[in-house]
């Protein structure tokens, strides 16, 4: 299937590891020209390289984005290097375990910063040129734990990535009429090299058995690649009439309905 995206720009963030560097890498192999961030510069430009060598017009920019600037940075680079965005994929995003009891504000304040509100920032900055342009897409990477309980010591985590989803349906809702798509991919257990399911894998081989056993039906982990195809999919006009939504890539873990 051609998707479309040939010549297009597109902004990864936390697009050095995992699940970001696969979309980074899914969106090159379909033509994009990307703009790729993340905290760590030596990754960073590792992935920006790989990226060079496939064929890929592709650039880096070491940023925290968490810091209040860097979503600006961010559009203002993709405006000079491309002369507008056409797709965002906002995944950086992390985790503070732990009891609601014993959280916080600072905890709360670290994680909405990294799992949302960055997201939303990146998204205003990118706005003004989807909509002189007439189109664009947006996606933010949420969790099957945005959809559904994840259970004790996770309520930042799951707050912040239901908020996510709730937030790209309202988006879309508003950015319809500017023809801007915004949608949310939620992926369940995901292992990657160097990913805190990887780690669990290696330590305790068997514990692992017994979960996927116990909580895929599918038998097995998700792999970045898959949730990249999705993203991919989704940045494209091939997924003209989706906005709003919110697709699941967890081979049938989580439980919800809708």
């Amino acid at each position: 299937m051609q998707l479309g995206l040939k010549g297009k720009s597109a902004i990864v963030t936390g697009g050095s590891r995992g699940i970001g560097k696969a979309i980074a890498q899914s969106l090159a192999a379909e033509g994009c020209r990307l703009l790729v961030c993340a905290r760590g510069e030596e990754a960073l430009m590792e992935t920006v390289n790989e990226l060079r060598s496939s064929g890929a017009d592709a650039h880096g920019l070491t940023v925290d984005i968490t810091d209040l600037g860097a979503a600006k940075q961010l559009a203002d680079k993709a405006t000079e290097l491309f002369g507008g965005v056409d797709v965002l994929v906002a995944s950086a995003g992390g985790n503070r375990r732990g009891q609601f009891a014993d959280s916080t504000d600072q905890d709360w304040d670290d994680i909405l910063e990294l799992n949302l509100k960055a997201h939303l920032r990146s998204a205003r900055e990118v706005i003004p040129s989807m909509k002189a342009s007439g189109s664009g897409s947006i996606v933010f990477i949420s969790s099957i734990f945005g959809r559904e309980a994840g259970g004790a010591g996770l309520s930042i985590y799951n707050t912040t990535k239901s908020a996510l989803i709730s937030a790209a349906k309202i988006m879309a809702i508003e950015l319809g009429k500017d023809g801007i798509r915004v949608n949310s991919v939620a992926p369940g257990s995901i292992r990657f090299p160097g990913g805190s399911w990887d780690k669990r894998c290696i330590s305790d081989p068997e514990g692992m058995a017994t979960f996927i056993s116990e909580n895929i039906p599918l038998g097995r982990f998700g792999t970045a690649e898959e949730v990249a195809d999705v993203v991919t999919f989704l940045s494209s006009e091939r997924a003209s009439w989706v906005s709003g939504a919110c697709i699941t890539v967890d081979g049938v873990q989580s439980r919800s309905l809708i």
